[in-house]
């Protein structure tokens, strides 16, 4: 039976091991703040009771699809696509097609963004990989419009960063349940980190640092990642009773093959973000 994604693909690299995918979630959970639909993951009230255990929970379906084979994923996808539509039916209209597809790019986005900050450039067939792994799953899901391609997907992504993000009642809320479900000093980190991941747009609404700061400490990591005390640093990033789910983020084999430097530099694919006019607070 085929696989949904390539056993040796880019994204199983990336989404199977616990320091890509917590950067992935701390850039879309500040997008998601400023997301002009953001009115929806408060309508079920889950998110900001526990915005924590929703970022696992959604870990989980991610990860059920893109190691799956194509029969599970597919079960995974309509899942997801049956609960949206049960939330459509309960509020009596439906999710906005824009924002289905603002979430695809998100995690395309912060995929290729994350891995980048923590591991290396990666190519530009790395990048059409990413995207059209995604967009299958939109399309399974019955989003119209998605993008055939990476340089459509940035063209697309651009125009959703100028269109659909605003600053709201909903952005002040939802930070407010982050510091509080993650105190001080972990709040302080995940803007930190968020300021090294998110598109200038993002920093500059949210007001976050931009994070320059953790690029040694950040180097530190990659080099040591395997030692005991570089894991345990890790799991102090978030509250202990997550660090069991944090480990089995790494619980995933995954196969996976390093470009030579010299295609690396050839083929990398920069996310063709330009630096703002004025830093960000």
């Amino acid at each position: 039976m085929s696989n949904f994604v390539a056993p040796n693909s880019i994204v199983r690299r990336i989404w199977g091991t616990s320091d890509t995918v917590m950067f992935i979630f701390a850039g879309a959970a500040a997008e998601f703040a400023l997301n002009k639909a953001v009115d929806w993951l408060y309508f079920t009230g889950r998110l900001p009771a526990d915005p924590l255990g929703r970022l696992f929970s959604t870990v989980d379906y991610a990860r059920r699809i893109l190691f799956a084979d194509r029969t599970g994923a597919e079960r995974a996808i309509d899942a997801i696509a049956a609960i949206h539509r049960a939330v459509e039916a309960k509020r009596g209209q439906p999710i906005p097609d824009w924002a289905y597809r603002d979430v695809l790019f998100m995690l395309i986005a912060y995929s290729i963004k994350a891995f980048e900050v923590l591991e290396r450039p990666l190519t530009t067939a790395e990048c059409e990989e990413i995207t059209a792994v995604f967009c299958r799953v939109g399309q399974r899901m019955g989003i119209p419009d998605l993008p055939p391609s990476y340089p459509a997907w940035l063209l697309a992504r651009e125009q959703h960063l100028a269109q659909d993000l605003a600053v709201s009642p909903y952005t002040t809320d939802l930070y407010q349940q982050y510091r509080k479900h993650l105190g001080g000093p972990r709040y302080q980190l995940l803007r930190a980190i968020q300021g090294r991941v998110v598109p200038p747009a993002v920093r500059q609404q949210l007001q976050l640092p931009s994070g320059a700061f953790l690029r040694p400490a950040l180097a530190f990591y990659g080099r040591t990642k395997q030692w005991p005390a570089s894991q345990w640093l890790k799991n102090a990033l978030l509250p202990t009773e997550y660090q069991t789910r944090i480990k089995a983020l790494d619980a995933q084999p995954v196969e996976h093959s390093e470009p030579d430097a010299a295609t690396a530099r050839q083929l990398r694919c920069p996310m063709r973000q330009h630096a703002p006019k004025h830093s960000a607070g």
